[in-house]
């Protein structure tokens, strides 16, 4: 099993240039196909709105997004080639309404998906927002990597953490997620807050031992931390261990229980430190 094509998304956000530098070291590192993708969104206007419109205000904002477009690609193209790999660029016009639908649908066809944490503020649409996370985390069917707003990362996927939970989603994101667990020096498991039952007295062994015997050396942990949110706990953690890659299940909850009461995924992906693989 291994990573042989890798989807990013391009923009010129402020954090794309650490977002792609990850895609392109992955890509380095498992000799995987590199795939940009860049959607210039353009916005929806009934026909009487762009009747009364001065032909000058369309052709302006056409120009912008095909500038866009190509501040995008030289970018892309800049960071592929600074680690060594080539690159395939894709541009889809949509209109905005179903722009991250037209990014999941390219989605289908990777083994991992690159994007950035939303804007801080929550806000961000396709510059890396929680409409194109959350959609591609719960509508692609493929293990997302969501890079941090600020900083870089020179590794990825040394040290990894695996947020443990026994639950369907979890399963997925460590399958999911064995080419990096095969290829890591630290691999750690662990379960937060785990239930106190003889069927869970050593949570996280299984899952370690089923990793064992795909050559993946991991280590079961615990931690309670019932004054703590699970997201905090887990980064905490990471911290300790000098993580650089969080595996996770997302939405172990139904998702609208996570928008109203929280949860360890929304608290993740809006205080993330390092980057998190999710998948659902």
């Amino acid at each position: 099993m291994s990573l042989k094509d890798i989807l990013v998304y391009a923009d010129t956000a402020a954090c794309a240039a650490s977002r792609l530098d990850v895609a392109a070291g992955l890509a380095a590192k498992f000799q995987a196909h590199l795939t940009a993708l860049h959607v210039a969104a353009h916005i929806y206007l009934p026909g009487y709105v762009v009747a009364e419109l001065p032909p000058s205000v369309l052709e302006l904002h056409r120009f912008h997004l095909k500038e866009a477009a190509e501040r995008a690609e030289k970018l892309a193209r800049e960071r592929a080639k600074r680690a060594g790999v080539e690159l395939e660029w894709r541009r889809v016009d949509a209109p905005a309404a179903d722009a991250a639908a037209r990014a999941r649908l390219h989605a289908h066809h990777a083994d991992l998906i690159v994007v950035s944490q939303a804007p801080e503020g929550g806000v961000g649409g396709l510059a890396g927002g929680p409409d194109l996370v959350e959609a591609l985390v719960l509508g692609s069917g493929r293990p997302v990597l969501a890079v941090p707003r600020y900083g870089t990362f020179a590794t990825v996927g040394e040290r990894v953490l695996i947020a443990w939970t026994a639950t369907r989603e979890a399963a997925r994101s460590v399958n999911d997620s064995l080419p990096l667990l095969k290829r890591a020096k630290e691999v750690t498991v662990l379960s937060v807050n785990p239930p106190n039952s003889e069927a869970a007295r050593i949570p996280g062994a299984d899952i370690a031992l089923h990793l064992a015997r795909h050559g993946v050396k991991a280590t079961a942990a615990t931690t309670q931390a019932e004054d703590l949110d699970i997201g905090d706990a887990l980064l905490s953690r990471a911290a300790d261990l000098g993580t650089d890659l969080l595996v996770m299940g997302a939405y172990g909850h139904s998702r609208t229980r996570e928008i109203v009461l929280g949860g360890a995924t929304r608290h993740l992906l809006q205080h993330m430190t390092i980057p998190v693989l999710m998948s659902h």
